[in-house]
């Protein structure tokens, strides 16, 4: 990156230099909000500055702060209150400039109802609309909401969302339009979200995890017929009960110490020989014994059941493992090869 002003630099270069401008601590932070592909593009441009000035870093700072303050502005009072604030301290031509800018980031209505919303009603409503339209919603929602949503839905709509959500990147302004209009006699207030970055696959992973295993691995083989890297990306991500092969002895232990009992003898119904036999080998004797005992004599369960518990007991792995107590190697990259 050549030294040039600030008007002369993309959005790229500007995230960049604004990335510089902050703390280790802080940028970490805001690194750890991206998706890889966004993290790669700015490594790259941050590798390339060379010779910038430090005024230029300070106005792109300056930009990013005006458009803090601006969408406070909207939030408070609307778009007129914000361009009155604005243009008292920035002037008339550069008020307007910044609130172009915060117009891409949109301020969408409806929000807070959806969230209260059952998520029954909620699938009935959003199965009319278009796939791309729901994946958009569905981003703004809980994890939680969203898996229970998705599981409302036909399996072919289910799959088409979910590879949406995977794929969904920068939002443009035509289709915010599209989405107000949507949820616009629904939405009983007014709430304020930047949408410059929705989905991914960090949040769709996040979202199978809360899903039972039939359905994720349903909605994981429709994303791999589709695009293979992009559903690998995912299982990289996230975390299916038959990963506890990957967790290390001392691991399963700690697992184990967390895990309901009646959740582990329901989860082990249907497992694979392997995982039992390692689930069994981190057990004293006599734990070992009283779960064969309950698993010989544990008589028809509902499919349903076990996948609910199995899911509660992806829910704690996960836990530790984002808490550092346990690691679960061998799922993901070159990052998680351990020597």
């Amino acid at each position: 990156m050549k030294p040039r002003s600030k008007d002369q630099l993309n959005t790229r270069q500007k995230a960049a230099l604004l990335m510089l401008s902050l703390d280790v601590e802080t940028a970490t932070k805001v690194m750890r909000k991206l998706s890889q592909e966004e993290i790669e593009a700015l490594t790259l441009e941050i590798a390339n500055v060379k010779g910038v000035s430090s005024s230029t870093i300070e106005q792109v700072s300056d930009e990013f702060h005006q458009l803090i303050v601006a969408q406070e502005y909207v939030v408070q009072g609307g778009l007129d209150y914000a361009q009155h604030l604005l243009e008292r301290s920035l002037g008339y031509a550069k008020a307007v400039d910044i609130l172009e800018k915060v117009k891409v980031l949109s301020h969408v209505t409806g929000f807070d109802t959806l969230k209260k919303a059952d998520p029954r009603q909620l699938a009935s409503f959003l199965q009319k609309e278009h796939p791309q339209t729901i994946a958009l919603i569905l981003s703004n929602l809980s994890s939680e909401q969203t898996a229970m949503v998705l599981t409302e839905f036909s399996a072919e709509l289910r799959n088409d969302v979910a590879f949406r959500m995977a794929t969904l990147g920068k939002v443009s302004p035509a289709l915010i339009t599209e989405m107000e209009q949507v949820l616009e006699d629904v939405a009983e207030s007014e709430i304020s979200q930047s949408m410059s970055s929705l989905g991914g696959t960090k949040s769709l992973a996040a979202i199978l995890n809360k899903c039972t295993t039939a359905e994720a691995k349903m909605i994981l083989e429709s994303i791999e017929q589709k695009n293979a890297n992009l559903s690998l990306e995912i299982k990289r991500l996230m975390f299916l009960f038959e990963d506890l092969m990957f967790v290390d002895d001392k691991g399963i232990q700690r697992i184990l110490r967390e895990v309901d009992k009646k959740d582990l003898a329901m989860s082990l119904k249907i497992a694979d020989e392997k995982l039992k036999e390692k689930i069994f080998a981190n057990m004293s004797e006599r734990a070992r014994d009283l779960l064969q005992e309950e698993l010989q004599y544990m008589g028809p369960v509902r499919l349903k059941e076990v996948e609910t518990a199995q899911t509660r007991i992806v829910e704690i792995v996960k836990q530790l493992e984002d808490a550092g107590e346990i690691v679960v190697a061998g799922r993901g990259g070159k990052e998680e090869v351990f020597v």
